[in-house]
């Protein structure tokens, strides 16, 4: 027999994965101003997610399920390439009137990350109600 998590579950998963995010973007981001931006990603995510959940009658086992796994794929997608990004947003920062190209690697490992999370979100969504 397999348990489901109940939303007093995913609640907490939220809780604790919006501190695992902010903690991640913060120690990725180079400057003040970038770590601020990072953490007010998860609030960001619910002004969009909740009304959003409620347009579209999801659960909140549903929603609080899409917002853990949206807030793990940005660590997922960061933190390995933390180093590279970092220097990137730096370099931009600090030379704001040219266009930084981005890293061909990094591009690869971002949208490659991207996908396996997104595949991962779909194929688990069966098991979360």
């Amino acid at each position: 027999m397999s348990h489901h998590p109940t939303a007093g579950d995913w609640g907490l998963i939220a809780a604790v994965t919006t501190i695992v995010y902010i903690a991640a973007a913060r120690w990725c981001m180079p400057t003040p101003k970038t770590k601020r931006r990072m953490s007010f990603a998860p609030l960001a995510g619910c002004v969009y997610l909740v009304p959003a959940a409620a347009i579209k009658d999801y659960s909140v086992s549903l929603t609080l399920y899409l917002y853990s796994s949206v807030l793990l794929t940005f660590v997922i997608m960061m933190v390995p390439a933390r180093k590279r990004i970092a220097a990137d947003i730096l370099e931009q920062e600090q030379n704001p009137g040219i266009k930084v190209q981005v890293n061909t690697a990094t591009l690869w490992w971002l949208g490659l990350s991207l996908t396996g999370c997104i595949a991962a979100m779909v194929y688990f969504r069966p098991f979360i109600e």
